[in-house]
């Protein structure tokens, strides 16, 4: 069930958001800090934008082994309630493992599919390139790859098409 956030709540995501795109923002660390509190805050109050982005940059840009944890955290909440962004981040935490996560195939295939039936791009050519290569326990399907690389070139050209399946893993 969609919650409904507060006008305070979607007005700190929105000027946090757009604020971080200025040069005068992201210079200073103490402003930084502050979009940081105001990302945290919104993911807290349950803001699925707020907390798919917060825990990419806690992920990306965390300096201690606890706040890369807490991002893989907000990152796997956000996906499990639908976020894109979040899903492909997921196959990637799952690909390459972090901190409390060990790398996992099968929940990266599955996290990379989910976000490219979601219409992310990159998912959709990281699965292409799989199924090609015969990665993430993926058995080579060249008919699966360019099927996923089709998808994605649709993507980008944002034309719709339904999203290929991915196969079940083979091991």
């Amino acid at each position: 069930m969609p919650q409904t956030f507060s006008f305070l709540t979607r007005f700190e995501f929105r000027l946090a958001s757009g604020l971080c795109h200025t040069r005068w923002m992201t210079r200073s660390p103490g402003k930084q800090r502050l979009m940081l509190k105001w990302f945290k805050r919104c993911a807290d109050a349950g803001h699925l934008p707020a907390r798919s982005l917060y825990g990419r940059v806690l992920l990306a840009r965390g300096v201690s082994p606890q706040d890369k944890s807490t991002g893989a955290r907000y990152v796997l909440q956000a996906a499990q309630e639908g976020d894109s962004h979040a899903q492909f981040q997921a196959g990637c935490l799952y690909e390459h493992g972090c901190n409390q996560y060990q790398p996992n195939e099968h929940h990266a295939v599955t996290w990379y599919a989910r976000a490219g039936e979601n219409g992310h791009r990159q998912a959709a050519e990281r699965l292409a390139q799989a199924y090609l290569g015969g990665e993430l326990g993926l058995a080579q399907d060249p008919a699966r790859a360019e099927a996923w690389a089709q998808y994605a070139d649709h993507l980008a050209g944002q034309t719709l098409l339904e999203a290929p399946q991915a196969a079940p893993l083979t091991h």
